[in-house]
C-alpha cells in the first residue's frame, strides 16, 4: 500500500512543529501547533507516517499518536542533524529535516517502550542515582577525614568496616560542629542503603516474575538488573536482523576507520545505552572470575568446563581480562537475542555436549 502522507514533527513542552509531505516528498504543510491543538491536529488528519526525534517525552507521544491510528518511528536525533544542512536552526527547518530523515530510505529507527518497559527503566535509573549519591556522600565524608590526618582505604565497604572504629577511638577530639556533620552523613547513608536494598529486592522480585527475564537470567553474566534492562530497552528483541546487530545497536562492536582496501578496528563504538553496556561488562567481568573459581575446582580439583568457558579463558590468555571482558559481553548479548527473539530456553547442556565433542 502506498503511503500518502510523511509527517515530521518537532517536539516540545508546549509548542510543536509539523512538517508534512506527500508520498513524493513534496511540501504540503509546516504548521506551529500549541499541545492541545496538535492531538486535535493529528486526530483530524488521515492516517500518516509520522517521524519524531528519540527525545524526552518521544515515546509518549509515539503511544499517543499510534492509539489515533498514524504509524510513529522514533529515530536518532545524530540522524537528523545531517538532514539539516546548512539550515538556521528553527521549529519548521527541524520538522522538515525530520521529514527528510523518516522518508530516507538508509534511515534505522528506535522501538517506541510501552509503559511496562518504561516503569522498569525508571526503577532501575532511580537506583543508579541513590547509588551516586551514597558514592557521593562516601567520598565527601572521606575528604573530611583526610583534613584531619586519619586516611580510609578506597571502598565503600572498608570505609565502612573503619568508620566505627574512627569514631570510638577519635569522637572526643572532633568539635560539637563536626560531630553534627558526621552523624547527619552517618544517617544520610544508613536511608541510602536501605532505599537501595529495597529497590534491589523489587528489581529481583520483578525480574523472577518476568518471563523473558527468567530466561535471560540463565546466562551466565546475567543478573536481575541486567536482564531487566534488556527486556526494558530492547523488549522481544525482533526488531533486530540478528544478535549482531543488537550488539552493534548496544555499542559493543568494534569501530572501524578503514580506506584504500585496508581494515583497521578500534576500539568498541560505545553507541547505545550506556547503563545497560556498563551492566553487560560487569556481568562479564564478573563471569570471567567465576569460570576462573570453576577451573580451579573445590580442593583444588579442577571442574568440567564447557565450550563457551574454555573460550573465555583462551581470550583472557590471548587478549587479557578487559579485551575478553568485552569479547564476552558481545556474546552475551547475541546469546541473549536468540532468547528474546526465538523465545527460547537457554540450553547449558548444550555447551557442555559441544565442549565434549572438541
Amino acid at each position: 500500500m502506498r503511503i500518502a502522507y510523511f509527517i515530521g514533527l518537532d517536539i516540545a513542552k508546549n509548542n510543536f512543529q509539523a512538517f508534512t509531505a506527500d508520498g513524493k516528498g513534496r511540501e504540503i504543510s509546516n504548521k506551529k501547533l500549541s499541545r492541545n491543538a496538535m492531538i486535535q491536529y493529528f486526530a483530524q488528519h488521515p492516517n500518516a507516517v509520522v517521524g519524531i526525534e528519540a527525545c524526552g517525552t518521544a515515546h509518549h507521544w509515539a503511544r499517543t499518536l499510534t492509539t489515533l491510528g498514524h504509524t510513529v518511528k522514533l529515530i536518532n536525533p545524530q540522524r537528523v542533524k545531517a538532514f539539516l544542512g546548512s539550515r538556521n536552526k528553527t521549529d519548521a527547518a527541524d520538522a522538515k529535516a525530520i521529514c527528510e530523515a523518516l522518508m530516507h530510505p538508509g534511515t534505522t529507527f528506535i522501538r517506541a517502550k510501552s509503559l511496562e518497559e518504561q516503569d522498569i527503566d525508571h526503577l532501575l535509573a532511580r537506583r543508579e542515582l541513590l547509588v551516586q549519591n551514597r558514592t557521593q556522600l562516601v567520598n565527601q565524608t572521606r575528604a573530611f577525614f583526610s583534613e584531619r590526618g586519619i586516611v580510609i582505604p578506597q571502598g565503600r565497604h572498608n570505609f565502612m568496616k573503619n568508620l566505627p572504629q574512627i569514631i570510638a577511638e577519635k569522637w572526643n577530639e572532633f568539635s560539637d560542629k563536626f560531630q553534627a556533620i558526621l552523624t547527619d552523613n552517618y544517617s544520610d547513608y544508613r536511608d541510602l542503603d536501605e532505599k537501595i536494598a529495597k529497590l534491589d529486592a523489587m528489581i529481583k522480585r520483578e525480574a523472577t516474575n518476568t518471563e523473558p527475564c527468567k530466561r535471560l537470567m540463565q546466562v551466565s553474566g546475567i543478573g536481575p538488573q541486567t536482564a531487566l534492562a534488556l527486556f526494558a530497552h530492547v523488549g522481544n528483541a525482533t526488531h533486530f536482523k540478528n544478535g549482531r546487530q543488537m550488539s552493534a545497536y548496544l555499542g559493543l562492536t568494534p569501530r572501524e576507520h578503514s580506506s584504500g582496501g585496508k581494515q583497521r578496528l578500534l576500539g568498541i563504538t560505545k553507541r547505545g545505552n550506556v547503563r545497560l553496556r556498563t551492566l553487560l561488562l560487569l556481568g562479564a567481568r564478573a563471569a570471567i572470575l567465576g569460570i576462573r573459581r570453576r577451573k580451579q575446582g573445590e580442593d583444588g580439583q579442577p571442574a568440567r568446563l564447557s565450550l563457551l568457558d574454555k573460550w573465555v579463558l583462551g581470550m583472557v590468555d590471548r587478549i587479557g581480562l578487559f579485551k575478553a571482558a568485552v569479547a564476552l559481553a558481545n556474546k552475551v548479548c547475541r546469546i541473549a537475542w536468540a532468547l528474546l527473539a526465538r523465545d527460547e530456553e537457554f540450553n547449558q547442556a548444550r555447551l557442555f555436549r559441544s565442549a565434549k565433542a572438541v
